[in-house]
């Protein structure tokens, strides 16, 4: 076997783990189900597979020894993260009530633009580059084929973070119509989360 069962138990229950952690891809999938439904928050989620498929790529190709190379530019990516964190809470702040009709909001946000914002939350998040460079390569064997190692622990970190995130987002859209008798406070408070999470990311050591 490329990865023997134990090895990969382990890895999935701590991937399972990452996943459950609160994190701006969580998050996401939380205040996008509650205001767009599980549905349509399937773009955001898909969005954010795409961008840890590309992280785990990038950890394959060598972003681990740029990093340990070079720490001013973790720091750069810590204050990009944190940058589009903020924007994205601005944008929360500003979505229209949970509730609301779905028509008007299906006119107002296109698709593409949840798709991009779960990317992003991915691929700016340095707490996930760091769990694909410095923890992945401990459940890989270096005397079996890399690449494929590499794809099978991809696709399960991915497949777990789908279900976890849609989990979420369906629970948010069936407490929907609580969260509507809350109106804007829903959004001041999620989007307020957001932008402390971003100011707060840089400033951690």
């Amino acid at each position: 076997m490329l990865v023997e069962i134990e090895t990969w138990l382990l890895y999935a229950a701590a991937a399972a783990g990452l996943s459950l952690t609160p994190g701006p891809n969580g998050l996401l999938a939380l205040t996008h189900g509650a205001l767009y439904g599980t549905r349509r928050t399937a773009l955001t989620i898909a969005g954010g597979a795409l961008g840890f498929m590309g992280i785990i790529a990038m950890s394959l190709f060598g972003i681990g020894a740029l990093l340990a190379a070079s720490a001013n530019l973790l720091t750069v990516l810590k204050w990009l993260g944190g940058a589009y964190l903020v924007w994205l809470g601005i944008q929360v702040w500003r979505s229209p009530p949970a509730g609301i009709a779905e028509g008007t909001i299906h006119a107002e946000v296109k698709n593409f633009r949840l798709f991009r914002q779960g990317f992003l939350a991915a691929v700016t998040n340095p707490k996930g580059i760091l769990f694909f460079v410095a923890f992945l390569p401990q459940f890989l064997n270096p005397e079996k084929e890399l690449l494929a190692q590499f794809a099978i622990m991809a696709a399960t970190f991915v497949g777990i973070e789908i279900i976890t995130e849609t989990v979420i987002a369906a629970t948010s859209a069936r407490i929907q119509p609580v969260l509507a008798r809350f109106g804007k406070r829903f959004n001041h408070v999620f989007g307020g989360l957001f932008m402390v999470i971003g100011i707060a990311l840089p400033l951690r050591a």
